[in-house]
C-alpha cells in the first residue's frame, strides 16, 4: 500500500509539471542489469539512438548488500540501426554466485514519446560455488514508455514501464510496474552535468538477486554525472558516473555506484 501511494503521488507531480520541450538530450545511461535505462527501470530509450549505426557502451556497478558484501555487475550494449538495443551483464554476487542478464530492446519509431518493447533473459546461479542454489532462469517482456517534459521548472524525462516476468517451475502472477524520473537538477548552477535520477519499482533488477525483497516497493535515487558534456571535442563520446541510494525510503536503504562508457562505432 505505501508504494502506491507513493506511485500515485509520483504521477500527480509529474503531471502537474509537465511541460513539451523543444529540446532535451538524454544522457541514455545504464541501468543495474544493462539496459538503457534508470537504476532498475529500463526506459524507451536505446545507447545511442544518433551518430551511427552502431554504438557500444561498457559499463560497471557496484551494489553494496548490508553486512553481506558487495555485487559487481559488469555489462555492456550495443546499439543497432538506431532503433535495436543488445545487452549483457554479469551480476557477480557474494560467495561468487554469478548470474547472467541478457536483453534485447526495440524502439519503436520515435516520436514525442520514445516507446521501446523488450525482453530480458536471467539465467541464474551459474557458478560452481556451494553457496549457489540450482541453476534456474527467468524471463521478463516489457514495454517502456519515455516523454520529455518539466518537472519544478527543471528539464525532464519521465518513464512508465509495464512488464511480466516467468520464471521457470515457479508460478507468479504479479505485474511488473515502475515509474522514473531524469531531471536535470539546477541547470542553471550545473550546466546540465548533474541529473537527478529517481525509479520506483515493484520488481527488482534481476530476479537473481535484489537489494531488498522481490515484489515490495523499492525507490532508487541518486545523481548522474556527464562527464564529457563540457570538455571540447569529447561531445560525441559518453562517460557517466552513477551516485545511488538504494531502496532509500526503507531500514534496509543502501549505496551503489558505477560508471558508463560509450561510443559511437560506424
Amino acid at each position: 500500500m505505501k508504494f502506491v501511494k507513493i506511485i500515485f503521488i509520483a504521477s500527480l507531480v509529474s503531471l502537474m509539471g509537465i511541460a513539451v520541450l523543444e529540446a532535451q538530450t538524454p544522457l541514455r545511461g545504464m541501468s543495474f542489469n544493462g539496459a538503457t535505462g534508470l537504476y532498475t527501470l529500463p526506459t524507451g530509450r536505446i545507447g545511442w539512438e544518433s551518430g551511427g549505426n552502431l554504438g557500444f557502451d561498457l559499463g560497471f556497478h557496484v551494489l553494496n548488500r548490508e553486512t553481506r558484501g558487495q555485487n559487481y555487475i559488469p555489462k555492456m550494449s550495443f546499439s543497432l540501426f538506431r532503433m535495436v538495443e543488445l545487452s549483457a551483464a554479469l551480476d557477480i554476487r557474494p560467495n561468487n554466485v554469478t548470474d547472467f542478464i541478457g536483453g534485447i530492446k526495440l524502439q519503436l519509431p520515435n516520436t514525442r514519446t520514445a516507446i521501446a518493447l523488450g525482453f530480458n533473459f536471467q539465467t541464474l546461479n551459474l557458478s560452481d560455488s556451494p553457496h549457489a542454489s540450482h541453476s534456474t532462469s527467468a524471463n521478463q517482456f516489457y514495454i517502456a514508455m519515455t516523454y520529455a517534459g518539466n518537472v519544478f521548472d527543471m528539464p525532464a524525462e519521465t518513464t512508465i514501464f509495464i512488464g511480466k516476468t516467468f520464471v521457470f517451475n515457479r508460478p507468479d502472477s504479479n505485474i511488473d510496474f515502475g515509474m522514473g524520473f531524469d531531471i536535470v537538477l539546477l541547470p542553471s548552477w550545473f550546466d546540465g552535468i548533474v541529473r537527478w535520477i529517481t525509479d520506483f519499482s515493484n520488481f527488482s533488477y534481476s530476479h537473481g538477486t535484489s537489494y531488498s525483497v522481490y515484489s515490495r516497493g523499492v525507490i532508487n535515487t541518486g545523481v548522474r554525472i556527464d562527464i564529457v558534456r563540457v570538455i571540447p571535442g569529447l561531445q560525441n563520446l559518453k562517460f557517466l558516473l552513477d551516485f545511488v541510494i538504494t531502496d532509500a525510503f526503507d531500514t534496509r536503504r543502501n549505496f551503489a555506484f558505477g560508471f558508463v562508457f560509450g561510443l559511437p562505432v560506424i
